[in-house]
């Protein structure tokens, strides 16, 4: 076998048992591969600052949403703040992130990128950002406007909101 091809059994794959037959397989496939060859280049990058995904998210949200709340950023993210805690820590150590106490109530930790933070989520994004840009544009636009649809409809009802609040539903 070729170094470049992989070992697939296509039996394996073709052959689901009959009670699946009213999986939405084909559509699990796809945001499989989907989510595999979207978040590959941006792993990269990461794994080379000894980071992971959960650093991409926190810097997703912080970038676009500068002066969020650590208390917001727990609930869109639903961690544990011991969880949220290492990586912020490791993101505020180098360089990327940077806690400030609110105005109003001193008690309120608001998280902002530095320069280098936006640095760093823009070259993250950009091989996400081509990808979705390539996808969209072979689309008409009311078929863009359903992708979009669909992934709204992927999200917990009760996590709506919040889309709206991010500004995440304006093309919709």
């Amino acid at each position: 076998m070729a170094p470049d091809q992989k070992n697939v059994n296509k039996a394996d794959i073709n052959s689901a048992p009959a009670d699946w037959a009213d999986l939405p397989l084909d559509i699990m496939g796809l945001f499989f591969f989907a989510y595999r060859d979207f978040t590959g280049d941006a792993d990269a990058l990461l794994e080379r600052q000894g980071f992971g995904r959960a650093h991409h998210r926190v810097l997703y949200f912080v970038n676009l949403r500068p002066g969020m709340p650590v208390a917001d950023l727990l609930d869109i993210l639903k961690i544990t703040k011991q969880s949220l805690a290492r990586v912020l820590r490791q993101l505020i150590d180098n360089g990327y992130v940077e806690q400030r106490t609110g105005d109003a109530d001193r008690r309120q930790r608001l998280l902002h990128a530095t320069e280098k933070g936006r640095q760093f989520f823009a070259r993250l994004s950009e091989s996400q950002a081509s990808r979705i840009d390539a996808s969209i544009d072979a689309l008409s636009p009311e078929a863009a406007r359903m992708v979009r649809l669909f992934l709204v409809g992927m999200v917990d009802p009760s996590d709506r909101n919040v889309l709206d609040r991010l500004n995440l539903t304006g093309k919709i």
